[in-house]
């Protein structure tokens, strides 16, 4: 059997400066017709800065949508028209304070497949060179330094919630284990 969905017909419902809301009519793979509310977003990145003892740089912020601070990695949107390792560069610059001596892709993670088009791209950082956090305006965060493997603990324990974070902290860890990422 065929999967595919096909668009009849789309409604921008919401479109906002970050992400529209779109409301589409499709055709289903058994020939009826269904609705498909989607969220539209740009993309974004997500690092994992690793220094040449083995911490990991994370940032505790609050998150308005879950009413709650959180440690995360540094991360954030691509710029519309912005290349996504030049968006990896600049949010951990803007977030951290680093540079990075080597910025290795590790691939994608698709956060909420159901209804949202956003895909963040990993990095690994290594190489780490401490200058000045750029914040934007109204970005407000703390650095937090952790062992990775502690950092790994943590997200194994329920502790770091965020899907980004945990998909990028085991897939580094994992290469580490392997003996295929360097600390420089």
């Amino acid at each position: 059997m065929n999967l595919l969905e096909t668009t009849l017909s789309s409604q921008d419902v919401y479109k906002g400066k970050i992400l529209t809301l779109k409301k589409d009519q499709v055709r289903l793979p058994n020939g009826g017709t269904g609705t498909r509310e989607v969220v539209v977003h740009n993309g974004a990145v997500c690092i994992a800065p690793i220094d040449k003892e083995g911490n990991v740089i994370l940032v505790r912020q609050y998150r308005y949508a879950l009413s709650q601070e959180l440690l995360e990695l540094p991360a954030g949107k691509i710029d519309p028209g912005e290349d996504f390792h030049a968006a990896a560069v600049r949010e951990l610059e803007e977030e951290t304070g680093c540079t990075a001596g080597e910025l290795r892709y590790l691939g994608t993670f698709f956060p909420s497949v159901g209804d949202l088009t956003e895909v963040i791209h990993l990095f690994v950082a290594t190489g780490l060179t401490q200058k000045e956090q750029r914040l934007d305006p109204d970005e407000f965060l703390k650095v937090v330094k952790l062992p990775l493997a502690q950092a790994v603990k943590q997200v194994l324990a329920g502790e770091i919630p965020d899907g980004k974070t945990q998909a990028l902290l085991l897939r580094a860890d994992a290469l580490f284990q392997a003996g295929e990422l360097h600390l420089q």
